[in-house]
């Protein structure tokens, strides 16, 4: 019907909001296959499964997102110059039945968890439904004053709600890619929380990760030393239960991969640039 609309109008506004529409499609069809891999389980080739397959989903959303928000605001930018006569009388109709169909497909996406494919093609609704209310406003506008610009005003607010919106979710997307800390996790806390643990001497080698928006990780070298441990078991299982317990509680790691060392080989090894020493906090 959005297609029809703005082929029948020659509506900018209509054609933007179809071109989200058709995104948030594209999204939804890449939520359900990323899901169905995600889903499957690790294997020797692949040992974390295909958990990120949910991220590049949401990625490649977010690439297309961008090129109609682009093309749409090129188009507008050039109708500035050109105006183009737009019936408001059809341009309402279709406005209201875009509004209609997106708070449907809100009301259905707000029903369903999922991840980050998910919560990105809701906010994308969100989105369309305000966009088809740009459409009603350039609509009115123009039975009201025949102002010949409403149209293509109402398709750069459209612009204006996707572009952030798309900025957004590639630079999610992109975070977890490039292996960054999920958000809500301080290393500089995990690092001090981890010093806390008696038995625990120094800590080096600390990353903080995800697979996806649901699954963060943590994995960090324990040196360990019975210097001042008079109260717990400072052996090896012990301080990797002590040191597991506070990750999951305090964090909501439960994926930890310590390894522990004895004070005399806490520096046979360097595996990454350390990390900038935090003000406060206590570096090996």
């Amino acid at each position: 019907m959005g297609a029809v609309g703005a082929v029948v109008t020659g509506s900018l506004a209509l054609l933007a909001d179809l071109g989200h529409v058709g995104t948030d499609v594209v999204a939804l069809a890449t939520a359900l296959i990323a899901s169905g891999l995600a889903a499957r389980p690790p294997s020797r080739r692949r040992t974390f499964g295909l958990g990120r397959a949910e991220v590049l989903g949401a990625a490649l959303n977010a690439v297309l997102l961008l090129g109609v928000t682009v093309w749409v605001a090129v188009e507008a930018v050039e109708r500035i110059a050109s105006p183009t006569d737009v019936p408001g009388a059809g341009l309402l109709v279709y406005g209201l039945v875009g509004l209609v169909g997106n708070l449907v497909s809100l009301a259905v996406l707000q029903r369903g968890g999922g991840g980050m494919n998910v919560r990105g093609a809701a906010l994308h609704v969100l989105g369309d439904a305000l966009g088809s209310v740009a459409v009603l406003v350039a609509a009115v506008v123009t039975l009201s004053t025949g102002w010949a610009y409403a149209d293509t005003v109402a398709s750069l607010v459209i612009v204006a709600i996707l572009l952030p919106r798309t900025v957004g979710l590639l630079r999610e997307t992109g975070h977890v890619l490039l292996e960054g800390t999920p958000a809500g996790i301080d290393v500089d806390d995990v690092h001090a929380t981890l010093l806390e643990v008696e038995g625990v001497a120094e800590v080096h080698d600390l990353h903080v990760w995800s697979i996806n928006d649901r699954s963060p990780a943590v994995s960090a070298h324990l040196v360990i030393s019975d210097e001042g441990c008079a109260t717990a078991d400072c052996g090896e299982h012990g301080v990797l239960d002590r040191a597991s317990t506070l990750l999951r509680d305090r964090f909501g790691l439960h994926h930890s991969t310590l390894q522990i060392e004895a004070l005399e080989h806490a520096d046979h090894e360097q595996a990454c640039t350390p990390l900038p020493a935090a003000e406060g906090v206590r570096r090996p």
